[in-house]
Parts: structure tokens; C-alpha cells; sequence
């Protein structure tokens, strides 16, 4: 059976001073989740563990992240984090020090629901 992407939500975060790319992903993260919500899988009585979560981290140096440490960050369902080349390194040109901004899209996958979505007939 096919899984359906059910959301999709974007983030970005930083690490000003410790160009820690982890640190700058989990922001990332966070900050696509913070003002979501899934009212479907009460409204469907939908298990969460249904619910696959893929999760991509856009970063400069992507072998830096440690997505297994992200990953105890998700809350609900079967999650997975790929770090790819993306986001920004921006070095202050005063002292050299780089700031890491990190992108997330975290997407949100259910099999599919079709025989449970029905329009009510008139």
C-alpha cells in the first residue's frame, strides 16, 4: 500500500557562535513543528504509529549533523533524518566566527485513508 503525504512543514535555524550544525538542525526542526497539529488522528481514531516522519536537514557540511540525535526530538510516529547539502555558513568578516543556518522540511506520510474519507451524500 502507498503511503499519502499528509503535511508538510518547513524551518530554519541557527547556531550564532558555536557552529554546531546539530544544534542549528534542531532548531530547524523545531521550528517547522512548533505551530502544527494533527487533529485527524483523533478525528479518524488514527494510531500515531501509522504515521511515517521524514525529515530533511539542508546544511553546509551535512556529515556534521547527528540525526540520530534528532530523531529522539520527534514526537509521534516513525521518524527519520537525512542530512543533504544545503542551508548557509555566514562568516563574520570582524572575527571570523561562523554562524550555521540550517533549512528542515518534515514531511508527514500516512497509508492511505481513502475507505475512511467519505462525502456525505445529499
Amino acid at each position: 500500500m502507498t503511503d499519502h503525504r499528509i503535511i508538510i512543514e518547513m524551518g530554519m535555524g541557527n547556531d550564532l557562535h558555536g557552529q554546531d550544525y546539530t544544534k542549528a538542525a534542531a532548531r530547524a526542526i523545531e521550528d517547522a513543528i512548533r505551530h502544527s497539529s494533527l487533529p485527524l488522528f483523533g478525528a479518524l481514531d488514527l494510531s500515531h504509529d501509522l504515521m511515517r516522519v521524514q525529515v530533511t536537514i539542508g546544511v553546509q557540511q551535512p556529515d556534521q549533523v547527528d540525526t540520530h540525535a534528532l530523531i529522539k526530538g520527534l514526537p509521534r510516529g516513525r521518524v527519520s533524518v537525512s542530512a543533504t547539502h544545503g542551508g548557509l555558513d555566514i562568516t563574520n568578516p570582524d572575527t571570523g566566527e561562523i554562524t550555521v543556518i540550517a533549512s528542515a522540511a518534515v514531511e508527514a506520510f500516512l497509508p492511505s485513508q481513502s475507505t475512511k474519507w467519505q462525502q456525505p451524500s445529499t
